[in-house]
């Protein structure tokens, strides 16, 4: 790991419980933070993601403390709470949650007494409100840090204890909003996934979700947690509060990752084979059904290419099966730009590992947007001069919008599908599953025939 990022490809852990909370259905967060935090904040978000917009009380309406000198001095807990009070008045919601700044944080600010002090309250506009809160200091970590942070707060302070468990219930989560820009089309596909073995789904952050599914979801059965590495430390929460145990999974992309993932959920809930296999046929006859009439122009105009892909690691481990598995190219190089520690990197190593194409990809940890070139110069050295040589020839860039230079420099196409997402805008694209393979298939063909 290095010592320093350049170029980011996340925010601070604030950013991240603002995503988080910002994709959560009537939900308010209030910002107990320094002034301009929330604004640059919402822009990097709205920026970086697809422009994402601003979303029920997100963008510029975000509440907040905006603390500043005197409060660092004195403390801002009076502020603090004066701020509550004028968003429960002003502000409808469902369910009110307040996160912290670095400033708050360093100086020591008792934010859980003032949210506390709320929980009580019985008269006016304030009565039966729920607050919530959770120290999010952008020093806590990254965006990822901030998601599971308030997901943990959510599982241990809100979702009812509940007796009776649903035995098709199950609880989806590990698709982080905003920081997974396709994150609404992601849970959308992985949902309909499910169903289609006789599961019911929460999701908490998809289309069509409550806040009363997130308060029941200790009903469930099963936790489905779609990451090696984020949403795991709520889920061993969500499993000491409430008894559900879960089932970490990688995100299922294209023919070959969602058979694993349709496998791997059966096995846990002890669904019959015969019942998994009728629900992959269907799947794969109808994605076949489409690719089919990709063979001619892929074998015609000679579509095949080296890749590099290169962003965090739920997304590159899926999209590295899929390109070797499914649209047969050749992935040579991947990048994986998450803070992890060792035994992370193990866990996630070991998904680049298997492939039903005998292919096995390089994996690199790096979170600098200007190693990539180097480590792909390690793997496929330059031309020295040699009277033969095999050139990287023609490739292919999956990353984020910071990697456009890398493919400029190669003289290939590239196309954006990780944080940052600044040259495309996202609606409910998907990219998961067997429908968001098609898709993913339609763009990245798409950049390779756009100047004919």
């Amino acid at each position: 790991m290095s010592n320093y990022v350049e170029q980011p490809r996340y925010l601070c852990a604030l950013g991240g419980a603002v995503g988080t909370l910002n994709a959560l259905p009537k939900t308010i967060p209030i910002l107990h933070a320094a002034g301009g935090c929330g604004g640059n904040i919402s822009n990097a978000l709205n920026a970086g993601a697809g422009y994402l917009g601003s979303s029920y009380c997100g963008g510029q309406s975000l509440p907040s403390t905006n603390v500043y000198e005197p409060h660092i001095v004195f403390g801002g807990e009076t502020r603090l709470a004066e701020q509550i009070e004028n968003t429960l008045k002003l502000v409808n919601g469902d369910l009110y949650f307040v996160i912290t700044g670095c400033m708050v944080d360093m100086i020591g600010d008792d934010t859980a007494s003032v949210v506390k002090s709320f929980s009580g309250k019985s008269q006016g506009k304030t009565k039966g409100k729920t607050v919530l809160s959770a120290e999010t200091g952008g020093f806590k970590g990254n965006s990822f840090k901030g998601y599971d942070i308030v997901l943990e707060t959510l599982f241990r302070d809100y979702v009812k204890v509940a007796a009776q468990k649903t035995p098709n219930l199950v609880n989806l989560w590990g698709i982080v909003p905003v920081q997974d820009v396709f994150w609404k089309g992601d849970l959308r596909v992985v949902k309909a996934l499910l169903e289609k073995l006789g599961l019911k789904v929460n999701t908490f952050f998809g289309d069509g979700e409550t806040l009363e599914n997130l308060k029941h979801a200790g009903k469930a059965a099963l936790n489905i947690v779609v990451s090696d590495v984020y949403g795991i430390t709520p889920a061993k929460a969500f499993e000491e509060v409430h008894g559900i145990p879960y089932l970490s999974v990688p995100l299922p992309m294209g023919v070959q990752g969602s058979r694993l993932f349709l496998k791997a959920v059966a096995g846990a809930l002890g669904i019959e084979d015969a019942f998994v296999q009728r629900a992959i046929r269907d799947e794969e006859a109808y994605f076949y059904s489409y690719y089919e009439r990709l063979a001619d122009a892929y074998n015609d105009l000679d579509l095949q290419r080296y890749a590099v892909i290169v962003g965090d690691s739920n997304y590159t481990q899926a999209l590295a099966r899929f390109l070797a598995d499914d649209l047969g190219w050749l992935p040579e190089l991947v990048v994986v730009t998450d803070f992890l520690d060792d035994p992370e990197k193990e866990k996630v190593r070991a998904r680049f590992s298997g492939y039903v194409s005998g292919l096995t990809p390089k994996i690199v940890f790096d979170t600098n947007t200007t190693s990539v070139r180097r480590h792909l110069n390690d793997h496929w050295p330059k031309n020295r001069g040699q009277r033969y040589y095999d050139n990287f020839t023609p490739a292919f860039v999956l990353g984020s919008a910071f990697d456009r230079e890398l493919a400029e420099d190669l003289n290939s196409p590239h196309l954006s599908v990780t944080f940052p997402i600044s040259n495309r805008v996202v609606l409910d694209r998907a990219y998961a599953g067997y429908k968001g393979a098609l898709s993913l298939t339609e763009d990245i063909l798409g950049a390779l025939v756009s100047a004919r």
